[in-house]
């Protein structure tokens, strides 16, 4: 079964994109949604508000998170591909003590996580457009435009040793970002 990860920084369009083309398309693709933002509503929190052993322990349970709803989705999917809203590498970008410290804690290495998926699609914020609404449209972001800009070429970073790493520009249309995933996606999934 095939895993394609949309990942990028805080108001790249991941949700949005992700959950558009999972619906147009459900009899091929199954979205697995985004574990951070699940984790801290459950928490009824956000990053920027925990000490470094709250962010280390969130960062745990994201990870758990993304693995067992993989998992759970390979099962109850067989034959469709998985559109990943965010992969278990992206949660190295927010560890307190970097990637390194990261991959020890959850005992994993990069080329293992790099592993688990197909595809990756990596998608530039909006804040290079200056079109960046912060919390406005997710209540845990906590990153001003540069932020969001810098986490994102953290993210690519972390993603850079993907065989089949995909980039995808900021659209000041949404709609425009969906047809260049859509692209994307049918020239990768055989």
């Amino acid at each position: 079964m095939q895993k394609i990860v949309l990942t990028g920084g805080p108001g790249a369009g991941k949700t949005v994109v992700a959950t558009a083309i999972a619906r147009a398309h459900p009899g091929r693709f199954v979205l697995v949604p985004e574990a951070a933002t699940q984790v801290y509503h459950r928490l009824q929190t956000r990053w920027d508000k925990l000490d470094l052993a709250d962010r280390r322990d969130v960062q745990r349970q994201i990870y758990r998170l993304q693995v067992e709803q993989e998992a759970n989705v390979e099962r109850q999917h067989p034959g469709r591909i998985l559109l990943l809203d965010r992969g278990t590498i992206d949660g190295a970008a927010y560890w307190p003590d970097g990637s390194p410290d990261y991959w020890q804690a959850l005992q994993t290495t990069p080329e293992a996580e790099l592993s688990r998926y197909h595809a990756v699609i990596w998608l530039e914020t909006v804040a290079v457009l200056g079109l960046y609404d912060g919390e406005a449209s997710n209540p845990c972001r906590f990153e001003h435009p540069e932020a969001a800009i810098q986490s994102g070429r953290l993210v690519l970073q972390l993603w850079g040793n993907h065989p089949r790493l995909k980039h995808v520009g900021a659209f000041v249309r949404l709609a425009d970002k969906i047809e260049a995933v859509k692209e994307i996606l049918c020239s990768i999934e055989t």
